[in-house]
């Protein structure tokens, strides 16, 4: 589907405001192979908007429901253009009464069969008017020698002014138009292209006054068109009441019509010039205003570059005078950071110093302590720190192991030879070697535990019943180890009592 104001179109538009608007053949919808339709901008001077971005020329662009389409660009005092759609999807029936009628669905005028009239049918036609004569006047045909003469002339002065409607553009509506101007839509490849946004230019002023007088002056053109017209008719008419006229009335009205037709001819030829001066003077002008546009386009871009560089230095000073401060401030806060090193160092060679002083003095006390149990805590039997303390009534202390396995041997003191009457176990001692021991490294607490394991051992051995040991063992002896199984069992029941006994 073709849209333009050229004849060759699916759909003719012709603007009443500014016939340059659209182009000849301005756009062309189309649907795609998938059924999509598509707009194209055929190359069109004021260019084909789809929801208000102009498209690139000869470039296929899907448009969808709800899409505006605008053809050309919005005049000076108007804020929207005059061609403005919007993309719908209805039913085929609904829409077809408000679609335009298509321009390419007609056949050419040359192509028309020529209808013959009888003279009271002309007679009507002349009484209609110019406008009605002027539809009809190839129609009639006549017989005689004076009205084939008459009518050669008549022919081609209609041919020349159907001519006019090809090659000259539509003025439009004017001050200066007085009478019904015949807009056509079509006009020849030299037609006046009149940017629209281009009217602000001092050059396309006078442009447009040069296009006012030659509106004017078609406007002029029409008229002397429509006398043609009226001269023809008046022709006609007057020939077919030939045998009432004078033969001189109608040659001097045939060379009345010949002045004006050729006074049509060569106000065409002036109007035709005016027109490619025109067209001239616009082409100049628009080349001077894109020549202007790309001059101002490189004078924006050496602002654009000198406004960033201006804004980088500005940056890069403010950036500077930051580092500066950072820096500053980061030393501060280095100078801070190293007296607080300093003195935390200070603060931990002191606690050092402090530390070595606390372990050089715990090793005073675990050596004095190790002087203790060694001197004063051991057990003169098996020389190791008592285990399980058993003091005598003579107050020497022993371990209860090491005085039992003496007493079977001798029942006295070991120290001071003494009878031994009495055994009393020691807790105290036990809990005051217990814990000086903790406090010993691992390889004492080790062998003292040895120690205790292997002595245990050896007392569950030695406290069987006596009839097992089938009368061996004396009486007294026998005496001596109950009474040191019973001081063990105290023990071991952490009992605060223990009873003495005697040997008999």
């Amino acid at each position: 589907v073709t849209i333009g104001r050229g004849l060759d179109i699916t759909y003719q538009l012709v603007s009443k405001t500014c016939p340059l608007m659209i182009s000849r053949k301005h756009c062309v919808f189309q649907q795609n192979a998938e059924g999509q339709w598509t707009v194209k901008d055929n190359k069109s001077l004021n260019g084909v908007w789809l929801n208000k971005q102009r498209l690139d020329p000869s470039k296929v662009y899907p448009i969808a429901e709800g899409d505006r389409i605008q053809l050309g660009v919005p005049l000076e005092n108007r804020e929207t253009a005059e061609y403005e759609y919007e993309v719908i999807k209805d039913e085929w029936e609904k829409i077809r009464p408000f679609l335009a009628q298509r321009s390419d669905l007609g056949t050419p005028k040359s192509s028309r069969p020529k209808r013959k009239f009888s003279l009271e049918e002309l007679e009507t036609c002349g009484s209609e008017g110019p406008s009605n004569s002027r539809c009809k006047r190839d129609r009639m045909s006549c017989g005689n020698e004076p009205l084939d003469r008459s009518w050669g002339p008549a022919e081609e002065a209609r041919q020349q002014t159907e001519k006019m409607d090809v090659k000259l553009p539509s003025p439009g509506p004017s001050e200066g138009d007085s009478g019904p101007v015949h807009g056509s839509p079509v006009h020849s490849k030299k037609a006046v292209t009149v940017p629209q946004k281009d009217q602000e230019g001092s050059g396309l002023a006078e442009s447009w006054t040069g296009l006012k007088r030659l509106r004017e002056s078609l406007a002029d053109t029409m008229k002397l068109k429509v006398k043609v017209q009226e001269k023809q008719t008046a022709v006609l008419n007057v020939k077919q009441k030939r045998r009432r006229c004078d033969q001189k009335e109608i040659l001097v009205m045939e060379q009345e019509l010949q002045e004006l037709q050729n006074q049509l001819c060569v106000e065409q030829e002036h109007q035709q010039q005016q027109v490619e001066e025109l067209e001239r003077t616009f082409c100049k002008e628009q080349q001077k205003l894109e020549g202007e546009k790309c001059q101002q386009g490189e004078e924006n871009l050496k602002e654009q570059l000198a406004q960033v560089l201006q804004e980088a230095s500005d940056y890069e000073s403010r950036f500077g005078l930051t580092y500066r401060a950072l820096m500053e401030e980061l030393n501060r806060n280095k100078k801070d950071f190293e007296e607080i090193i300093r003195a935390k160092n200070k603060e931990l060679e002191e606690t050092k110093e402090e530390k070595e002083k606390v372990r050089a003095q715990k090793e005073e006390v675990l050596n004095q302590m190790n002087d203790v149990l060694e001197n004063e805590l051991q057990c003169t039997i098996c020389s190791e720190h008592f285990i399980e303390a058993v003091t005598l009534n003579c107050a020497h202390s022993f371990c209860s192991h090491c005085i039992n396995e003496w007493t079977k041997r001798k029942v006295e003191c070991p120290i001071c030879r003494q009878e031994i009457k009495s055994k009393t176990r020691s807790l105290v001692l036990d809990n005051c070697i217990n814990r000086m021991v903790e406090k010993l490294d691992v390889e004492m607490k080790e062998h003292r535990l040895s120690l205790i394991r292997e002595r245990k051992e050896k007392q569950n051995v030695m406290v069987k019943p006596a009839t097992d040991n089938d009368n061996r063992v004396p009486s007294s002896t026998y005496s001596i180890l109950s009474v040191s199984s019973c001081d063990s069992e105290d023990s071991e029941e952490d009992s605060s009592y223990s009873e003495s006994y005697y040997v008999i």
